[in-house]
């Protein structure tokens, strides 16, 4: 294995490992490497495909890290849409709900530990499943997708927000030299971990598929009116699409909105632990210690 290649492994225990490293600089980072943009990028989010009403049903946010794009939604939303933050790494959902509580504390936000492989969730749930910068870092991109393909309402949308590359000349050089020399320097010298995140970064973004490439992924997991957006110069862009209508939904909102009630002993977070069948709705939930 070169060192390229060791530095893009994608085992679920060594990106669960390498974000709980990373999680006290986690916030600080993002916003200083990115100066402050991606708080942008997330709101645009949100404007171009906005919260659904109550009725419609719950958000999903997958691969919440620290809850910023769960919590934006929550800022427009009206406050009785339950919305659900997922995440496998403990050390951020932490952080995640100590932020909801202090930003948007009237609001149904609720987060839970879970793998995006694996989603503890029924058929058909969400009016809208999101993901913000999390997609290239889960280990099977597909069953990721497939995961939130399942979950997401017929009718329903997916929202993804992910980096990519310019394609502007000069602005593509400028990022190239910024994301493989200055972000890891400067990543790597304040969040020091031994997964070597922020070189981690700019190989996982530059070797990811983006604008019709991913697009074109989309539709092969049968979402239609699949569209991609790039924001600041195609440095991130927002990719949407739509479940196709047609397949009835089960009557499960009244159970997930139970088991995502928040657990006062783990600070408002559930880890979940699918049993027999992981795709279903026997599984057991237990506050994380």
């Amino acid at each position: 294995m070169n060192r390229s290649d060791a530095l893009l492994d994608k085992r679920e225990q060594r990106i669960r490992q390498m974000f709980g490293e990373i999680a006290p600089w986690y916030d600080f980072l993002n916003h200083l490497l990115s100066l402050n943009i991606d708080r942008y990028w997330r709101r645009k989010t949100v404007q171009l495909i906005p919260p659904p009403v109550p009725a419609a049903g719950p958000i999903l946010d997958v691969c919440t890290g620290s809850g910023d794009l769960a919590i934006a939604y929550a800022r427009a939303a009206d406050p009785t849409l339950p919305i659900i933050g997922a995440d496998f790494c403990h050390e951020l959902l932490l952080q995640a709900q100590r932020k909801a509580q202090r930003l948007v504390p009237t609001h149904k936000l609720t987060f839970v530990e879970a793998d995006a492989q694996y989603l503890p969730f029924p058929d058909n749930t969400f009016a809208l499943v999101c993901v913000a910068f999390g997609l290239r870092n889960i280990t099977d991109m597909h069953r990721g997708l497939s995961e939130m393909v399942r979950v997401c309402q017929p009718g329903g949308r997916l929202a993804i927000l992910e980096f990519s590359q310019p394609r502007h000349r000069f602005l593509g050089r400028l990022y190239l030299g910024y994301f493989r020399y200055f972000l890891p320097l400067i990543g790597q010298l304040l969040a020091r971990n031994r997964q070597a995140a922020y070189r981690y970064l700019p190989e996982s973004v530059l070797r990811f598929p983006d604008y019709e490439r991913l697009a074109d992924t989309l539709r092969n997991h049968g979402l239609e009116q699949v569209t991609f957006t790039p924001f600041t110069g195609g440095i991130a862009t927002l990719y949407q699409g739509r479940k196709p209508s047609g397949a009835s939904n089960p009557s499960i909102r009244e159970n997930i909105y139970q088991l995502s009630s928040p657990c006062s002993d783990a600070g408002g977070t559930w880890r979940l632990q699918p049993q027999q069948d992981r795709h279903g709705t026997d599984f057991v939930s237990a506050p994380t210690k």
